[in-house]
């Protein structure tokens, strides 16, 4: 396993053992707060991660089945992930803590073991070991940004957001194919301050169209957890402009996004906004991007 795949897993680890420590105390009128997602409690984003995680544990282990998976989702692309989350949703509290917990170790465990250059179906292209664990940090750190805002408490951002930010910059020629839009031709640049300090570039340096601001700003964009006018992230050009219009890193259809002048407000002062689960609560998340842009 290359250095950077172990990183990713490592972050992928430290992500969702941020998000348990939000919920692993939390007593059952917690669980059953209601979070930003409009019909969606604790319980049930806690629910839809640890449905993802047993379907990706079924795509790396045994993908003969994950294909059975696949043909519910394809008879049913709106709604099969929210299913999963109402399913989950109706357990214990207790009994939906452990089963996330020990899904998430399994997957940890299996995405290790796998041997280099491995590659996995998935609802979208097939996906490798890095690209499968980037997709999972993306889609606990979203969720974990929904359970924050319904507990109100305000997460401090961390250098793992490098990884949203790759998705998210890999997935613009899809946030336009999936409206129907023909994709620019031309590259972006894309400068972007990382909670660290270090700057996050894309793109060449003398690209017309540019987007610039602040990393875990573009993270909420991209993942349709702040409307764009509550967020510092800028453009430059009218393609770029478009892009912060409709950007998302997760798969499936269009996001409705969140309206502006949320109610709950991160470390920055940014609004986390209102909205529903049923685009963002989409399994993929990585599956938006091509392959290898999963590994930051």
């Amino acid at each position: 396993m290359s250095e950077v795949v172990r990183a990713v897993l490592d972050d992928l680890a430290e992500e969702s053992g941020e998000l348990d420590a939000l919920v692993g105390e939390l007593g059952e009128g917690g669980w059953a707060r209601g979070t930003p997602a409009e019909g969606w409690s604790v319980a049930h984003q806690i629910a839809h991660l640890a449905w993802t995680d047993r379907v990706a544990l079924m795509a790396v282990t045994d993908p003969e089945a994950f294909g059975a998976e696949l043909e519910k989702a394809l008879a049913a692309p709106e709604t099969f992930a929210d299913q999963g989350a109402e399913e989950g949703a109706r357990s214990a509290p207790a009994e939906l803590l452990a089963g996330w917990r020990a899904g998430r170790e399994r997957l940890q465990e299996a995405l290790r073991a796998a041997p280099e250059g491995a590659r996995f179906p998935w609802y979208g292209p097939p996906m490798s070991v890095a690209s499968m664990a980037t997709g999972r940090l993306m889609e606990t750190w979203a969720h974990g940004q929904d359970v924050a805002d319904a507990l109100g408490v305000l997460r401090v951002p961390t250098a793992r957001l490098r990884h949203v930010v790759r998705i998210g910059v890999r997935a613009r020629d899809y946030s336009f194919m999936v409206r129907g839009i023909e994709p620019p031709g031309e590259a972006f640049r894309v400068e972007l301050r990382s909670p660290d300090g270090e700057l996050l570039t894309y793109g060449p340096e003398d690209a017309a169209q540019r987007v610039t601001g602040d990393a875990y700003a573009f993270c909420l964009l991209v993942t349709q957890r702040a409307h764009r006018s509550d967020l510092d992230v800028r453009a430059e050009g009218p393609d770029a402009d478009r892009w912060l219009d409709i950007a998302q890193a997760f798969a499936g259809p269009p996001g409705k996004g969140r309206a502006p002048g949320g109610a709950a407000a991160s470390e920055e002062g940014v609004p986390s906004g209102e909205g529903q689960p049923s685009s963002e609560g989409q399994p993929s998340g990585e599956a938006a991007a091509p392959e290898g842009g999963g590994a930051a």
